[in-house]
């Protein structure tokens, strides 16, 4: 692959070495000059005589550098193939870049490369991507496809800036609806209530005739064709008005709960599971919020179904206060009963608390979604549906992996700021670097199968 990305490179380099023997022989052929300028400008546009270089210094960067040149692709993991996808673009330097999802499967360093990388090419770079971070580090304008009140979205700026236009645009939408609510009860009342008034400037018998004659009939005409206005505007902005700004994502109230804040709730001691976690010592009281980092494989997940007791160590202990709710969000949601539905299952979850909100309230889950069978929804509709279970009743002990996985960025957002004021206990275990990066707790890093503080 790396010889075919270089391919076009080999030729313009081949073409002006033949370019340059030509016009040695006929300096004069205006034809020639004007071939070898056009073949030199383009080699000019691809860095065409620090190709060679430019491919190691991108394979390194992309965390490739290290493997052989004669191995064969298909001897390449899945990872290796996508990030070897991606040199090759980068290596073949096209003036437009479509890029999804470039971020998946690379490192932190081998992302801190791309970003370099991309902000330094020539051209045009169009990505998809649920790295807020990486945007906000890369892109000079954002194209937004969550609902907005005038629709698809462009806005310029970073993802920083993005986030306070699209925060300025929420209040202005907000303050938008609510002052058509306003009117629009004002226009009903006018064009019903309003209405039945007029029968009260009917003439009273003959000795009121002469007057109503004078007065009475300008002033029914003045109320009827105000109440026609109105019905006219009734009609026009009940059809024309903005819908109701969804709302954000917000934990429900805890149920009354005896614990104190400061109590512990769950308590592990020097705890091995199969040699691949050791816990010596971490006691998690009622209001904690632990953020868990490490690489891929290090036990992140593995820490969580400890605190869950979803599994059990092979030494040591782990002790949940009496009473105490434990509630997961995996990575992969699998729920007993396949045939069941999204709202049968979102009912049945909730069906011991008052005022739950609506599942299509929350967002989550499209109204299409909700009276199909659960196995047949994809992992990020199993993942969103549990979340929301968690959200409508939220446990003492609230663990959840990898919890910004098949959100949009607006959802992202909006969960991160509700964790804040979660009520119990948050664990969450993150590779995302925006969530880590604006995290206010204590956290603890993970790397083979140990825990530092």
């Amino acid at each position: 692959m790396l010889d075919e990305a270089l391919a076009d490179i080999r030729a313009a380099e081949a073409r002006l070495t033949e370019l340059t023997e030509a016009l040695s022989r006929n300096p004069d052929d205006t034809a020639l000059l004007a071939d070898y300028g056009e073949v030199l400008e383009w080699a000019h546009d691809h860095d065409l005589w620090n190709a060679d270089h430019r491919a190691e210094i991108v394979l390194d960067g992309l965390g490739l550098g290290g493997l052989p040149r004669d191995r064969r692709v298909g001897e390449l993991s899945g990872g290796q193939r996508a990030r070897l996808s991606l040199a090759v673009l980068l290596l073949r330097r096209p003036r437009a870049l479509l890029l999804d999802e470039p971020t998946n499967h690379l490192d932190e360093p081998a992302i801190r490369f791309l970003q370099d990388h991309l902000r330094a090419l020539p051209g045009v770079v169009v990505l998809a991507s649920h790295d807020r971070v990486f945007l906000d580090e890369v892109c000079t304008d954002i194209v937004d496809l969550d609902p907005a009140v005038h629709g698809i979205t462009r806005y310029g700026g970073s993802f920083t800036d993005y986030l306070t236009a699209k925060h300025a645009e929420r209040v202005r939408w907000q303050q938008r609806y609510a002052t058509e609510q306003d009117e629009l009860r004002d226009l009903r009342h006018a064009a019903t209530v309003t209405a039945h008034q007029l029968g009260h400037f009917a003439p009273r018998g003959n000795t009121s005739k002469l007057a109503y004659d004078f007065t009475g009939s300008r002033v029914q005409k003045q109320i009827s064709r105000r109440v026609r206005n109105a019905r006219h505007r009734l009609e026009e902005l009940t059809g024309n008005q903005v819908r109701k700004p969804p709302e954000p994502l917000r934990f429900a109230a805890a149920v009354t709960s005896t614990t104190n804040t400061a109590e512990v709730v769950v308590q592990i001691r020097d705890a091995t599971i199969r040699q691949r976690l050791h816990v010596g010592e971490l006691d998690l009281a009622a209001d904690d919020r632990v953020l868990v980092t490490g690489p891929n494989g290090a036990g992140k997940s593995t820490l969580l179904h400890l605190l869950a007791g979803t599994l059990a160590p092979d030494t040591g202990s782990v002790q949940r206060r009496g009473g105490v709710r434990v509630g997961l969000l995996e990575q992969d949601v699998v729920f007993p009963d396949p045939a069941r539905t999204p709202r049968r299952i979102y009912q049945a979850a909730t069906a011991d608390r008052a005022d739950v909100p609506a599942l299509t309230d929350l967002g989550l889950l499209a109204p299409a979604d909700l009276d199909r069978p659960v196995g047949v929804l994809s992992v990020g509709q199993r993942r969103r549906l549990a979340l929301a279970t968690l959200i409508a009743d939220p446990p003492q002990v609230l663990l959840l992996d990898e919890p910004t996985n098949h959100l949009s960025l607006t959802l992202a957002g909006e969960l991160e700021d509700a964790l804040r004021t979660a009520p119990g206990a948050v664990v969450v275990a993150t590779h995302d670097r925006w969530l880590r990066r604006r995290w206010d707790g204590p956290a603890l890093a993970v790397d083979n199968g140990r825990i530092t503080a």
